[in-house]
């Protein structure tokens, strides 16, 4: 298969500052912040690894005339998993200091590790705009 791996995915909040302050406490680098808060861009982006997430603000996501999008994508649209490279008490720990919520785990789940077979174990929270973030650690 050509596809060789995930780039990054769109999603759109409602509440641009509170999802930098929020990603940032979790350990995400966000690109294009200053250039979007002094209007020299229309959307930052949350990176990790070598993916990242394109957040648009409300004024692309609620702008009828933008089509590059999902047409019913509204915030809290987001369900992710990320792979924590660490303890589930450490994925625990930065939740925690981040001030989000674990709404459900430890539990076992099934990842996307050779080709969606490999068990993990996850903890799940909700970010400002609601979306769903699961951290999911392998043995």
């Amino acid at each position: 298969m050509p596809i060789a791996a995930f780039d990054h995915a769109v999603i759109p909040t409602a509440q641009p500052d509170a999802i930098i302050a929020f990603y940032k406490k979790l350990g995400f680098t966000v690109v294009h912040e200053e250039e979007w808060r002094q209007g020299k861009t229309r959307m930052f982006s949350l990176a990790f690894g070598d993916a990242k997430i394109n957040v648009h603000p409300p004024s692309i996501w609620a702008n009828p005339n933008f089509t590059l999008r999902g047409p019913t994508a509204v915030p809290g649209c987001g369900d992710f998993c990320f792979v924590w490279d660490g303890t589930v008490e450490e994925a625990k720990a930065m939740l925690e200091a981040a001030g989000a919520p674990i709404i459900e785990g430890p539990v076992p789940r099934e990842g996307g590790r050779d080709l969606g077979r490999t068990m993990g174990t996850s903890v799940y929270t909700r970010d400002p705009d609601n979306n769903l973030l699961e951290f999911i650690v392998y043995a």
